[in-house]
Parts: structure tokens; sequence; C-alpha cells
């Protein structure tokens, strides 16, 4: 049963723009034009925070699934806004399962998550067997956000490559967490590659989004398009 009755929806509702709902509903295709409001981000941030921590925030975090695009917004935004880890997670695991859209897994982002890197390591690997395909974005997406640089593990990559899925919003995950790395540990994710180790489609993603990084060099883009697998 959707919930969307409280004062945090009636808010977003007073402030609905429908040019800001046409545009946002253009780069969210796989969801209705009728769930968006038409909200900016920062506007969701504003009140994600205005709301945190009171009773009518409590409330609208219990009263899933939302009905809105920014509904979920808010919901994540202040998620990320708890400090207590367990807590975090919890809440985490709750609302994971509900979310529909690219936009709200990726901008998903606690800063509590980054001082527990070895628990987000083991819910990551978790997240990656599900059979929701955001759960299974959001688990590559914070081993991409945390396991690519200092603390950059093989193994990590290893189960990201093993991951099959036929989901465009998962196979897209794969490449922008392989082009990440060929960016920070270029030396190391080039057999993937060398290797043919991935589905076509993600292969040749990959290459494209590696090459268009600032952080690739002009030597290692044309070395790259070497191995762009031709398609008929």
């Amino acid at each position: 049963m959707l919930m969307s009755t409280g004062v945090i929806t009636k808010e977003l509702l007073s402030l609905r723009d429908d040019k800001v709902a046409d545009f946002t509903s253009r780069t969210i295709p796989n969801i209705g034009r009728n769930k968006i409001l038409g909200l900016k981000t920062p506007e969701l941030k504003a009140i994600a925070k205005k709301y945190f921590g009171t009773k009518d925030g409590e409330k609208f975090l219990n009263e899933v699934p939302h009905k809105y695009f920014e509904e979920d917004q808010v919901h994540v935004f202040m998620l990320s806004l708890i400090k207590d880890f367990d807590i975090c997670i919890k809440e985490t695991e709750k609302f994971l399962p509900l979310i529909d859209n690219w936009a709200t897994c990726d901008q998903y982002n606690p800063k509590v998550f980054s001082k527990h890197k070895n628990e987000i390591m083991e819910y990551s690997l978790k997240w990656m067997k599900s059979d929701k395909t955001y759960e299974v974005r959001f688990g590559i997406l914070n081993l991409m956000r945390y396991f690519l640089k200092e603390d950059f593990d093989m193994n990590l990559v290893d189960r990201v490559v093993e991951v099959k899925s036929q989901e465009y919003y998962i196979n897209m995950m794969i490449a922008w967490y392989l082009a990440t790395a060929l960016a920070y540990r270029y030396d190391d994710i080039l057999p993937v590659l060398k290797e043919k180790r991935l589905d076509t489609w993600i292969h040749n993603k990959t290459i494209r989004k590696a090459c268009e990084s600032f952080r690739i060099t002009p030597e290692q883009k044309n070395e790259l398009k070497l191995l762009v697998i031709k398609t008929k």
C-alpha cells in the first residue's frame, strides 16, 4: 500500500514543477512520468535536512513504499545523514529493495559507510548476489567508492567481473566500475580486457567510458581502443 499523505509529501507536492519533472523523466525512463513531481536535488536535500530527526521525518521513513520519485530521494538523503552505522545499515537493508531507479541508487551515499569499510565490503558482496537490480548496482557502486584506491583488492574486481546479468543498469554499473578501476589501477585491470573476461557489450562500454576519462593517458586510450571487440 502506497503511503503519501504526510507533511513531507504535502510539501513536495506544493513545490512540484512540470518542466523539471519532464526533464527528470527523460533521464530516468524506466519510471512513469506520473511518479515524478519535479524538484531539483538541492531542494530535496534541504527538505531531508529540515525533517531529519523529527517526528514527521520518522513517520515519513516508515511510510513505505512511497508514491513519488522525490519521496524516495528525500528518503535516501535522510538516511545519508544518519551517523550511527548500525542504524544506518538497518535502514538501508529495509529501503534498498524498494529502490527502482539509478538516480536514487547512485545518490544514496551515507558518510558513515566510509568509517566501516570492512562491513560495507561484506554487505556489498551480499547485495551483489541479490535478484533485485538496484541492490546489485548499489553493491558494485560501494566497491567502486571505497576499494579502488588505497584499499584496492583484485579479488573484489574478480567478484564484480563474475556478476552476470541481462539488466542494463547492472551492466552499465559494471562498465562504470571497471572504467574507474582502469583510471586508478590500469596495469591491474587491463588483463580483464585482454583476456576477454566480460560480455562484449560490457567490454566495449568499459573501454568507451575509460576513454572519456581525463585520468586515462592518451597512450592508454590508444591501447584500449585496440581492444574494442567489433560487432556486426
